[in-house]
């Protein structure tokens, strides 16, 4: 290293410079003028609002509840009976769709209800706090309110409480279902589980034999008496009466046996008819303009699988999705499971149940336009009912052929 002191240095200056004596002040040449933009590196105007010197601003964030509840809010895709058809057949594009769908699943947290998870069947899937059911206490029973993993589910055009969506009743929450069927005054249930599936099981809250005259099962506080029972392909209908006290009332008991759990049914047609059903049942109890009007309407579809988010959500969108192709040739399939998981976190569990929807409303889609050709068209051959009669020249016979419907590969 070199190094130079200090008196080295000053030997070496100049011998005409006092080396005590600073320099004269000498004025540093002016610099020529530089604009703001061009000392900041940047070309972009730069504004400053007076009227907000001072003052923090302030910024909005989104968090990410709030992000899904937007989507949730406004996705749609509506479709016609063609475009309806085409995308049922495109399992790729209702894949990445499905999976953009946000679950508005429930955090323990948000359920502040002490003691919730001894009648909580799944303990990650619960009852959305907004649209939750919650079970008053009868009139002798001063204490408070009561749980039930159960939402109200909005129907068609908005219909509030249209449905409820519920898990399969517990051993002991079997008395608290039926509070909630007479609560609500619900004239229809739709099971759409077995009684054991994986080990799970869902609790036989009626009895599944036409009672003796007289005789009765005890659930809750409610004595059940089955009245009548149907069966039909791929469903049960049970008629019982539910009586409390010396009120009596009628629930029809509608049970979809041939659909496995995390699955689809193999065929849509058995399916497809138990939608219909309920429906046509449903629009029955409604008064017409010369009955009585009673002080409340039908109570809501009470639909249940095990879960109560999976199947359930399937049923109640496909009813949704039906009568918007009734009313307005379109169906919203994206729309509709968007508001039922407004509602209840989770509805539709799996892609292929998504797919599924699809199906059914597609089918259901191609059966209607059938019916409206057979309206309008004024042909000598026409097909009076789907694949099993058909009219020529006024005579009606008997198909062989079987009924053409969209089936799966069994599962």
């Amino acid at each position: 290293k070199h190094t130079m002191s200090l008196s080295a240095v000053h030997s070496s200056s100049s011998p005409t410079e006092d080396p005590v004596t600073p320099p004269p002040m000498t004025t540093p040449p002016r610099k020529a003028s530089v604009r703001l933009q061009e000392r900041r590196g940047s070309n972009l105007s730069l504004l400053l609002d007076v009227n907000t010197l001072g003052v923090e601003t302030v910024c909005s964030v989104s968090t990410p509840k709030e992000v899904w509840l937007q989507l949730l809010h406004t996705s749609s895709r509506p479709l016609t009976h063609t475009l309806l058809q085409e995308a049922a057949l495109d399992t790729n594009t209702l894949n990445v769709e499905y999976q953009k769908i946000p679950p508005n699943f429930v955090n323990a947290a948000e359920l502040d209800v002490p003691g919730h998870t001894m009648k909580d069947r799944y303990k990650t899937i619960l009852p959305n706090p907004e649209s939750r059911v919650i079970l008053r206490n009868p009139d002798d029973d001063p204490g408070p309110d009561r749980y039930i993993n159960a939402n109200y589910i909005t129907g068609y055009k908005g219909a509030p409480r249209a449905y409820i969506a519920t898990q399969g009743p517990m051993v002991h929450t079997v008395g608290d279902f039926w509070d909630m069927v007479w609560q609500e005054r619900s004239s229809i249930i739709v099971m759409v589980t077995r009684l054991k599936e994986n080990n799970e099981k869902c609790e036989v809250y009626w009895e599944e034999e036409k009672e003796e005259e007289g005789e009765t099962s005890r659930h809750g506080r409610f004595n059940i008496r089955v009245k009548d029972s149907q069966e039909k392909d791929g469903f049960t209908v049970t008629d019982m009466e539910i009586e409390l006290r010396s009120e009596r009332r009628h629930v029809r008991h509608y049970w979809f046996t041939s659909w496995p759990d995390h699955h689809i049914p193999q065929c849509i047609a058995p399916y497809l008819k138990l939608v219909e059903e309920v429906e046509t049942y449903s629009e029955s109890l409604v008064p017409t303009s010369s009955q009585e009007v009673p002080a409340s309407g039908p109570g809501p579809i009470i639909v249940h699988c095990s879960a109560g988010i999976g199947r359930t959500g399937c049923f109640i969108a496909s009813s949704i999705g039906c009568q918007q192709l009734r009313e307005t040739g379109q169906a919203d399939v994206l729309e509709t499971v968007c508001q039922l998981r407004l509602d209840r976190g989770g509805m539709i569990q799996t892609t292929e149940q998504y797919q599924f929807l699809y199906s059914t409303l597609a089918q259901y889609s191609s059966q209607l336009q059938q019916k409206q050709v057979l309206n309008t068209a004024e042909l000598r051959l026409l097909p009076v009912a789907f694949g099993s009669e058909w009219t020529t020249g006024g005579t009606s016979r008997t198909s062989q052929e079987p009924q053409r419907s969209w089936c799966f590969a069994p599962i």
